[in-house]
């Protein structure tokens, strides 16, 4: 796992190419790590792949024989990292290539912008091999491409090419081989010169209001629009438009 801060933008590594960047225990460890080191001056983050792949998954070498309860607790530490992720106030982009497969696919759906190149493909092959999603996908790929398509995947265990995940929603960008990260820093980049509380409410009240009632959502609605327009930022971004100027945060 590297770690590394350019301006603004924190850049986490997932680096064990031999295994197409499989999750062992030492890649958890290093990603949890990674997580926790985000500082305050840090308003982006991208996760991308070394080598040819973005995730191959869990590594299966290291759960053959796993006790029921040891099992148990490392699939909520994974909760816990891909919560951590979704949830650490800044956004946080993925730069997918190569395969994005099952705890792969899990992380990337943590992220909230994703963005892949044409050699990206998907797959969730944990019906075949006799297990289940184990890193929060059954909650957070089936809100992306709903109940059924994830089960019709889970029990096939079936590829989908980078035009179909994007078609599906697993990816927000498509773009030409080997263009992934770039496009991904650039976004970070942009989206890193948004103020700072907008970019927080949109990551966490746009969450919260999803798994409201219409009416309860609204109201939250109402007062994230009137938390952010009395703030200084909001002044500026105001006054900036009005007289036709960029403004970064």
């Amino acid at each position: 796992m590297t770690y590394e801060v350019q301006g603004r933008t924190a850049i986490i590594t997932l680096n064990r190419e031999e295994k197409r960047n499989s999750f062992s225990q030492r890649i958890f460890d290093g990603l949890r790590k990674a997580v926790d080191r985000l500082t305050d001056d840090v308003r982006a983050v991208v996760i991308a792949g070394n080598g040819n792949h973005f995730c191959a998954g869990l590594d299966l070498s290291e759960h053959q024989h796993v006790p029921p309860f040891e099992s148990v607790l490392r699939s909520r530490a994974a909760h816990r990292l891909f919560d951590d992720i979704q949830n650490c106030g800044r956004p946080v982009i993925s730069a997918l290539h190569g395969a994005v497969i099952g705890g792969g696919l899990e992380l990337a759906c943590s992220t909230h912008i994703r963005v892949a190149d044409k050699t990206a493909f998907y797959q969730l092959p944990e019906g075949r091999r006799g297990i289940f999603v184990g890193g929060g996908g059954s909650v957070r790929i089936a809100k992306i491409i709903g109940v059924s398509r994830l089960t019709e995947l889970m029990l096939t265990g079936r590829k989908l090419d980078a035009e179909t995940g994007e078609r599906l929603g697993l990816s927000h960008y498509l773009v030409e081989p080997g263009e992934a990260l770039k496009t991904a820093l650039e976004i970070a980049e942009n989206v890193a010169g948004n103020a700072q509380i907008s970019n927080y409410l949109m990551l966490n009240a746009l969450a919260q209001i999803d798994e409201m009632p219409d009416g309860p959502g609204l109201f939250t609605e109402a007062l994230a629009q009137a938390l952010t327009l009395t703030t200084d930022d909001a002044k500026a971004g105001i006054e900036a438009f009005l007289q036709k100027r960029d403004i970064r945060f």
